[in-house]
């Protein structure tokens, strides 16, 4: 910080040699004053060295306020404000004042930014809730006529419709993820069975089989965002999944004892040079433009919430060999160590 403030006073500084100069000049030059070389000298000497130690000192006093007020910058805007380095008078309180109230327009501006989210975050809630009331009883009224074949054909796109709903009712609960948590322990069967018979008529479209292997291992999690995570999984599986596929769902315990849970497909796999982005939001690859039915969003959305319950979210692929999707699932002391956090 000495450097910046040493050229922030440089007018100041050429000034004083410049008036320094000029003395020195008017001693050398006047046949009227009469003073030894080597007075002229010392006193050059001994007024540099005073003003060295003037400069020192301004520069400290003068940045003392930007020194304290640095130091915040890690903190929130309101603790921000209300820890700001306090002025009684001078150009720092102007300064002061000059930063408190920026950042009193900047919260302002950002509590506007809030409000207009949350809501529209309600307005999209609350449209997903009426949308869900027609879409029931269009539900009822398939399941009536299941026997004919081009209601098993609507049954597959009224999944596909149910699923980009639910996924939004998510999405607008997103912001207030972390009060939505319950923690529970529940078993991997349990957070898999109900989505494998969620994703039914969809399977039996492609002609899809969906195998559960491995032991019904216990788990401490948010059940229900936790179903979230894995329904993202499996939407994913049986829309790359070829006509007559099977998806494997295997549940097994890591060497570390952390419960994990496998899902397999036989898609056309991910090209490695995508496998490192797939979890980044609005990202595709190669495979979801051929196919022309990925928005990006699944993976994101999974991995996001995962994050948040301290599940490891992973994948494994290769080209035309399917991919793997793995969850491991944190330790009951961790996850509680991670919800109390």
């Amino acid at each position: 910080m000495f450097i910046p403030y040493l050229k922030s006073r440089l007018p100041w500084i050429l000034f004083f040699l410049g008036a320094l100069l000029l003395a020195d000049l008017i001693i050398l030059l006047d046949d009227g004053i009469e003073i030894e070389a080597a007075s002229v000298v010392y006193m050059n000497v001994l007024l540099l060295a005073v003003f060295t130690l003037f400069i020192i000192w301004r520069w400290r006093r003068e940045t003392a306020f930007l020194r304290e007020a640095s130091r915040l910058s890690d903190e929130s805007l309101r603790e921000w404000e209300e820890l700001l380095p306090k002025r009684p008078t001078g150009l720092e309180q102007t300064t002061a004042e000059l930063l408190t109230a920026a950042s009193r327009v900047h919260r302002e501006e950002l509590a506007k930014l809030a409000d207009a989210q949350y809501l529209e975050a309600d307005y999209v809630a609350a449209w997903v809730h009426e949308a869900k009331a027609p879409m029931t009883a269009m539900k009822l009224i398939l399941d009536e006529h299941r026997a004919d074949p081009a209601v098993r054909r609507l049954q597959s796109e009224w999944l596909r419709l149910h699923l980009l709903i639910d996924r939004q009712l998510y999405i607008s609960r997103m912001p207030t993820l972390a009060a939505d948590f319950l923690p529970e322990t529940s078993s991997v069967r349990s957070l898999t069975v109900p989505e494998v018979r969620e994703l039914a008529a969809w399977c039996m479209e492609k002609d899809v089989a969906v195998e559960l292997k491995g032991d019904d291992l216990s788990v401490r999690t948010d059940v229900k965002w936790a179903r979230f995570i894995i329904r993202q999984i499996l939407t994913n599986a049986v829309k790359y999944s070829p006509v007559g596929g099977t998806i494997s769902i295997t549940a097994d315990c890591s060497p570390e004892e952390n419960v994990r849970l496998r899902i397999t497909d036989e898609g056309p796999g991910i090209p490695a040079h995508d496998l490192p982005r797939i979890f980044e939001k609005g990202y595709t690859g190669g495979t979801g433009r051929i196919h022309n039915a990925a928005t990006g969003l699944g993976l994101y959305l999974a991995d996001t919430v995962a994050k948040r319950l301290g599940i490891q979210l992973s994948a494994a692929s290769e080209k035309g060999r399917g991919t793997v999707l793995t969850l491991t699932f944190p330790k009951d002391n961790e996850f509680d160590r991670i919800m109390g956090g």
